[in-house]
């Protein structure tokens, strides 16, 4: 059974470029050998997260991330049983900001800065989906 996690999360000050792509790497190593794929958006030390894959590989990585001493206030936004991925080509994609029209960040929220925790979880999923359909996210495979 395939499901699809949406998660927020304030990043501790430990996080930084470094840190981030020390993650990025991490999960492109360790998530293709348990199914999971997946996009991460970070900025302003914000995380904004898909999970894709197996419900218990799933829950597992999200478990791990809920106690990792690097991020704080973990929201849970979203979980479904879901037919098919849709981020399936990602072991770990990222949102490449610089590249990030702020009209699209305007179209979902009141500003122009990623504030997941002021939006639901089907309006973050409806902007990670139109991020995709405008190559704003990196780090194919």
């Amino acid at each position: 059974m395939l499901v699809r996690l949406m998660y927020a999360s304030r990043a501790t000050d430990a996080v930084d470029q470094d840190a981030l792509v020390a993650i990025l790497k991490r999960s492109k190593v360790h998530n293709p050998a348990v199914g999971v794929t997946g996009v991460l958006c970070f900025s302003s030390g914000v995380f904004l997260q898909v999970l894709e894959g197996g419900r218990s590989a799933v829950s597992a990585l999200y478990n791990r991330i809920a106690t990792d001493p690097r991020h704080r206030e973990v929201v849970l936004l979203s979980y479904e049983e879901v037919d098919e991925r849709r981020f399936a080509v990602w072991s770990m994609g990222q949102v490449n900001m610089s590249r990030l029209n702020p009209a699209l960040l305007l179209k979902y929220s009141e500003s122009a800065a990623l504030d997941p925790f002021a939006l639901s979880g089907k309006v973050s999923l409806a902007l990670f989906d139109e991020l995709v359909a405008t190559a704003s996210i990196v780090g194919q495979g």
